[in-house]
């Protein structure tokens, strides 16, 4: 059964999200986001959204949470700015996320907004295949260093650069991705067109990056990630920071050239983001 997303409704309620970022990110005390602030949040025209599930004697369980705030855009437009979003580990992979962002979706295009920014680590594939596969963003934007040395323990020890990623709410291409199945092009399409991938990673126990780049021209191409990030993490964190500064060098060459990544694709072990020069 699927669970119930709704608004935090009561005092507990908000404590259960405080407790459930200690789970999903390992915060210290200093970096959870307090309830006080998620109920000012929610009574000004944020959204703090949970995932709730049943147990057998009819209690809810808080697996998921999701939250965000009104801001604008450099140029004034105003937006949602969806802050944080978090799954319990023991409910993974099971599209909890995804109804997060769909209930979320719902809520600010009722406000009469249509465009829903946020940032993460684009070197996460879990992340990216669900915001750009399955959710539809777009990112042209690349931030170094956004929060500066982090502490919790999934980002701890590499550089917290960011891709800020804008979701067009409205856009017949979000629109014709939330449609029930929708299928985009596979990896080994792309691979049979003649898409290239600028930087193949080193098979090895561990993926290595390429130490060649191929020139950034085309209509568009392809850039290898690793597909398990917190596994490097976890066996060799020099091999993660240089993850970090390969990607990072492509990202900030393309989106300076006019390229926007549009999506993500996954398959036999590989990890991809398709760039395509924007027109």
């Amino acid at each position: 059964m699927e669970p119930v997303v709704r608004e935090m409704r009561t005092h507990e309620e908000f404590r259960a999200v405080e407790r459930l970022q200690r789970e999903v990110w390992g915060l210290p005390e200093v970096d959870v986001v307090p309830d006080h602030l998620l109920i000012t949040v929610q009574k000004n025209g944020g959204w703090v959204l949970g995932a709730f599930e049943r147990g057998p004697g009819g209690e809810e369980r808080l697996v998921g949470f999701v939250f965000g705030f009104v801001g604008l855009t450099p140029q004034g437009k105003v937006k949602h700015c969806s802050h944080m979003a978090g799954v319990a580990p023991s409910r993974r992979d099971r599209n909890i996320g995804y109804l997060l962002k769909l209930a979320q979706r719902r809520r600010v295009l009722e406000q009469g907004l249509d465009l829903i920014t946020w940032t993460f680590d684009p070197l996460e594939s879990r992340n990216a295949h669900l915001n750009f596969r399955k959710l539809g963003v777009v990112c042209r934007t690349y931030i170094r260093e956004l929060y500066g040395p982090m502490r919790d323990a999934l980002n701890v020890g590499v550089a917290s650069d960011r891709f800020e990623v804008e979701w067009h709410i409205a856009s017949p291409r979000v629109e014709e991705r939330l449609r029930p199945g929708w299928r985009g092009p596979s990896l080994s399409d792309l691979l049979a067109q003649g898409v290239p991938v600028v930087n193949p990673a080193v098979a090895d126990d561990l993926p290595r990056p390429s130490e060649r780049i191929a020139p950034l021209e085309g209509d568009r191409f392809l850039v290898e990630i690793p597909a398990r990030f917190q596994a490097i993490k976890r066996a060799d964190m020099g091999l993660a920071r240089a993850w970090r500064e390969h990607t990072r060098r492509i990202f900030e060459a393309a989106f300076g050239r006019g390229y926007v990544a549009v999506d993500h694709l996954f398959e036999a072990g590989r990890s991809c983001y398709l760039l395509e020069r924007e027109v």
